[in-house]
């Protein structure tokens, strides 16, 4: 859906709301497409039907849009059936949700597989994401649901029960057991949520574990591992995070191709376990999982290797040591070192557990959007328009428990993730290059400008900008108030992102305006723009046109031939005045607008007749308006053209605006963005 400022507003006042009303949490989930799982159920067994969901129904276009669109050969013999058409005896869930029940199948989702995999060791984080009240027997009406994080919002995700076969076997996701389903219903309804199957093919395992979980993930290339990275590992799976790991592969023709040790490149595994064994010295030990439920690791510490011989039933026992073609093996950690190129832990947030004996973090979520021609500044590398993306203040106000070398610090995350990519590839949307830099400044409450970012160098920053979802670092810094800058790589790429800090102590983080937040709990209503005249009146227009041709001849510097009727209808509206009888309101407007003249000059140094959106910023500025991101989004939305440029009708106009606006309100900010709905 193509943005329009008013569109994002409400928006982001429906989301407010329902914050406030404790929608989108784990207990109140958001109802996606609108579907309630429980009313669509008891409609459908009263009906004595079976539901079938038209919001993704059992067509091609919920196969894919390209290699299983309509044009390929392989979604030619695909049949949608029930599980009781697969199965004389289906079940949801057989003997309890486990690793094995996951088995890929033609879709190239193994990171998503890796990462339901890591989910069934936590039946808590599993049974919110599974809900366990359904059956085929028991109130039975072709209906199901499973929850996920969606963007700081829980959603409910309701599907009906017909999956995808070939030859009267699953196509996609399986379980071990031929009559369990619960893991390839699962798989449908992630399909649901980012649209199509064929969205799911591709993507790192930190994204569904996230999705999940609603935890931050941090990355570890092996190469650059710190020393103490079992360490991490093991409080890692005791605090309940989630771990995935992969060996990446160069040659993308390579990708998922069994290596001779019998692990595979550029594919997905969930680590599963950590353990300790004394056979002669003390072995550290990782436990594994391939999601194709087979193809194992075949060197030391396999499963048929020697090494187990040489251990007692009680350690065997300890470890789970099972001998299997199940997918999953145990290894060395120094074997795991040397084979795997990274690792990703997935840490949970304050609401994914309740026990108070796993570590929990504090975490702060900010929604932003870059707007082209106004917030989408770019890196650093472009030092003219960087200083307009958002600005992020963030207070670290509590030092760490357990300092390193006694240092005063405090240890943070910051995530950075841009959203709905995924959902949007089948309109040719790729991943960003993302990223962003914090940087260290000292009660200023405005917007950083750009001579802020020319003189100061950043504290910290992201390791690289890449085309992930999500950037993620965690980083120790001392105590004081710092302004976290996110951007794309490239400047004017548009699209929506939320940032979140993670901390173990107490931290504060918002944008620039934090009552930007509050105002918009308190604005209720659709607020329509005032000031339309009838077509008898056109007349007075043009006399008004007129007038401000006099007063405004064209002007070669300028590369204006005056102002349009538009903006002249803009400005009698605005301004509140009568055209008729008020020659005094006439003047008032005429003379505000000599000062913006020489405004406009200063930035139009290049005489071209307009300046660009980026200095459309500081022109307002020294207009003597202080705005922020949402409003100048609004202004660029509303009066820059295709090339991202405004001429001085334009500008003139936009500051009569504001200029009544600000009149208006005074210092009543509710007031004003009422008010600057009518720009839209």
């Amino acid at each position: 859906m193509p943005y329009t400022p008013s569109g994002f507003f409400c928006d982001r006042l429906i989301r407010e709301r329902e914050r406030r009303d404790g929608e989108g949490s784990l207990n109140k989930p958001i109802r996606f497409n609108g579907q309630d799982y429980n009313t669509l159920r008891q409609d459908y067994l009263q009906r004595k039907t079976l539901f079938e969901d038209e919001a993704f129904p059992a067509t091609v276009e919920s196969l894919g849009f390209k290699e299983l669109g309509h044009k390929s050969n392989k979604v030619k013999n695909i049949v949608w059936k029930r599980p009781k058409e697969i199965s004389e005896n289906p079940q949801f869930i057989v003997g309890g949700a486990s690793r094995t029940d996951i088995c890929q199948g033609d879709l190239g989702d193994c990171w998503l597989l890796a990462a339901i995999a890591c989910l069934t060791l936590n039946e808590k984080l599993l049974y919110r994401v599974v809900p366990q009240e359904q059956s085929f027997t028991e109130n039975y009406a072709g209906i199901f649901h499973f929850q996920f994080w969606r963007y700081g919002d829980w959603v409910d995700v309701v599907i009906d029960d017909r999956v995808p076969t070939f030859n009267n076997q699953l196509v996609f996701t399986k379980s071990a057991e031929r009559n369990e389903f619960w893991s390839a219903l699962l798989e449908k309804a992630y399909a649901k949520l980012h649209g199509s199957y064929e969205a799911l093919k591709g993507g790192n395992t930190t994204e569904a574990m996230e999705d999940f979980t609603g935890g931050v993930t941090e990355f570890y290339e092996m190469k650059e591992a710190p020393k103490e990275l079992y360490k991490i590992m093991k409080k890692a799976l005791e605090r309940g995070s989630l771990m995935g790991c992969s060996i990446d592969s160069l040659v993308p023709a390579r990708f998922e191709t069994r290596t001779v040790t019998g692990l595979v490149k550029g594919h997905a595994y969930s680590v599963t376990a950590v353990g300790e064994v004394k056979p002669e010295n003390k072995v550290r030990l990782v436990r594994l999982r391939n999601p194709w439920g087979q193809v194992e690791w075949n060197g030391p510490w396999s499963d048929n290797s020697k090494e187990w011989a040489n251990l007692s039933k009680a350690d065997k026992d300890k470890l789970q040591h099972q001998n299997a073609e199940d997918g999953e093996f145990w290894m060395s950690f120094e074997d795991f070192k040397k084979n795997y190129t990274k690792i990703e832990i997935c840490n949970l947030t304050p609401d994914a557990l309740e026990d108070d004996k796993i570590h929990k973090w504090t975490v702060s979520v900010n929604e932003g959007r870059w707007v082209r021609g106004c917030s989408a500044g770019g890196c650093r590398n472009y030092p003219d328009t960087f200083w307009t993306n958002p600005q992020y203040r963030l207070r670290l106000l509590e030092e760490d428990d357990d300092p390193e070398d006694n240092e005063v610090v405090c240890t943070f995350v910051v995530s950075l993730m841009q959203k709905n990519r995924r959902k949007e590839r089948k309109m040719g949307a790729n991943l960003f290059t993302i990223g962003f830099a914090i940087y260290e400044m000292h009660g200023n409450k405005q917007h950083m400008q750009k001579d802020f970012f020319l003189l100061n160098s950043s504290k910290a920053r992201s390791k690289s900008y890449i085309n992930l979802r999500e950037v993620t670092q965690r980083f120790r810094l001392s105590p004081g108030e710092y302004v976290i800058v996110p951007s794309t790589y490239e400047p004017h790429q548009e699209g929506e992102f939320i940032l979140r800090v993670f901390s173990e102590k107490r931290n504060t983080s918002d944008e620039e305006d934090q009552q930007f937040r509050t105002i918009f709990q308190e604005i209720a209503g659709d607020v329509s723009a005032d000031g339309r005249k009838r077509e008898a009146e056109t007349q007075k227009w043009c006399l008004f046109k007129h007038f401000f041709h006099l007063v405004f001849p064209p002007d070669k510097d300028l590369n204006t031939e005056g102002f349009s009727l538009e903006s002249c209808r803009s400005m009698i509206a605005l301004m509140d005045v009568s055209f008729v009888s008020s020659a005094s309101g006439r003047l008032c407007c005429a003379q505000e607008t000599q000062p913006a003249e020489g405004i406009f000059k200063h930035y139009n140094a290049d005489q071209t007749g307009s300046i660009n959106s980026y200095e459309m910023r500081n022109a307002v500025n020294d207009a003597g308006f202080r705005l922020n991101n949402q409003l100048y989004d609004i202004i660029t939305m509303r009066y820059a053209n295709e090339n991202m440029n405004i001429d001085f009708d334009s500008f003139i106009s936009c500051l009569v605006r504001l200029e009544a606006m600000f009149s208006k309100s005074g210092s009543d900010w509710l007031s004003l963005y009422a008010c600057i709905h009518t720009m839209a």
